[in-house]
């Protein structure tokens, strides 16, 4: 009886981390993707356009 309690914590791991998975699979896509997309593309625009610029003149440390 002790291999019930010594397999059931990595079982019941197994099983969350699975449904984990499944939901992760799940919720990409979807009617929000082109949203989030677009959010992620703005942040790299802006990234890209501050690293263009360069350090602000007047910016201490950098």
């Amino acid at each position: 009886m002790e291999y019930v309690s010594a397999l059931l914590p990595p079982v019941v791991m197994a099983a969350f981390f699975t449904g984990l998975v499944v939901t992760i699979v799940k919720s990409q896509g979807g009617p929000n993707k082109a949203k989030e997309d677009a959010a992620v593309d703005a942040a790299f625009a802006r990234a890209e356009a501050a690293r263009a610029q360069g350090p602000a003149p007047d910016a201490p440390g950098v």
